[in-house]
């Protein structure tokens, strides 16, 4: 069991990682996809850069700096965090296990919503961004999930315990894996409803029967871990004690924008310093 892991390797989950690893914890960072520190082009208002760095070298100086300190850094796609051990969480990744006494969520937020007719108007009333939240109120029901990727099918398999009547929508996109629900590639043109959610209509104007519909795009992010963990949010960010970067979750901390606030790297890396020196404390006081 590790001390803590780390999701996100930007400078909140970074910095986070290095205190700890001072501190002679043991640590792993998991991670996947394009950061948003990756697409800035250049940043000039960071400490110690007269000239200035790109956001991609920015990146990669923190995770080869985490390396060269020994810490176990692990590009895997996290699919699930689980709040499920006697002392501490379950972490699962695409092809692996992880538990760990602490956690911390660094995953920048990421606000994947698909461009199509209904999805806000239906936000609560048949249309869910966490299966394992919201699958309680469609059982026996047919729902659908839109994405195309393993956290689609990850959502599907939550959904499964409830219903054996679900469709992966890919929303035009490519879906190569193997599934055992069915798949519609087919464009989506709009969801719509009397009130609450009925149905999906594609661009070929034919429509398919729904009454849930489950949001997974991209890879799992910080706010759908917290979703199903049961962490309080402030609307599209995750509440924690700014003297610690404690959530509402004992062991659990949030770090960086997920948290809101000023978006940028200073106030990131400080996140993380925060969070890594009060697990620190933390650990030391369950022994």
């Amino acid at each position: 069991m590790f001390d803590s892991i780390v999701i996100g390797a930007g400078p909140a989950g970074i910095s986070a990682a290095l205190y700890l690893k001072r501190a002679n914890k043991n640590v792993l960072v998991l991670y996947h996809g394009e950061s948003q520190l990756e697409k800035a082009h250049k940043i000039d208002n960071f400490y110690g850069f007269p000239n200035g760095i790109s956001g991609k070298d920015l990146y990669q100086n923190g995770i080869e700096q985490a390396r060269n300190l020994g810490i176990e850094v692990l590009d895997e796609e996290v699919l699930d965090v689980k709040n499920e051990l006697e002392n501490g969480f379950l972490v699962k990744t695409l092809n692996n296990e992880y538990s760990s006494k602490t956690i911390v969520i660094a995953t920048g937020n990421k606000k994947l919503k698909p461009n199509i007719d209904g999805i806000l108007e239906f936000e609560g009333a048949g249309v869910s961004y966490c299966a394992i939240c919201d699958g309680f109120f469609y059982r026996k029901k047919k729902v659908s999930v839109i994405g195309n990727s393993n956290y689609a099918i990850s959502e599907a398999n939550d959904l499964s315990n409830v219903t054996d009547d679900i469709t992966i929508l890919t929303d035009g996109a490519e879906f190569d894996l193997e599934v055992p629900y069915k798949v519609d590639k087919r464009k989506i043109k709009k969801i719509g409803g009397d009130g609450m959610v009925e149905y999906v209509e594609f661009t070929d104007g034919k429509r398919i029967d729904t009454r849930g519909i489950f949001i997974a795009l991209g890879v799992a992010g910080g706010l759908d871990f917290a979703k199903k963990l049961g962490i309080l949010l402030d609307k599209e960010t995750i509440k924690v004690d700014n003297s610690n970067m404690r959530t509402n979750i004992d062991g659990i901390y949030a770090v960086g924008n997920i948290n809101g606030g000023l978006l940028q790297v200073n106030k990131a890396a400080y996140e993380g310093a925060l969070a890594g020196l009060d697990i620190i404390k933390y650990l030391n006081n369950k022994k």
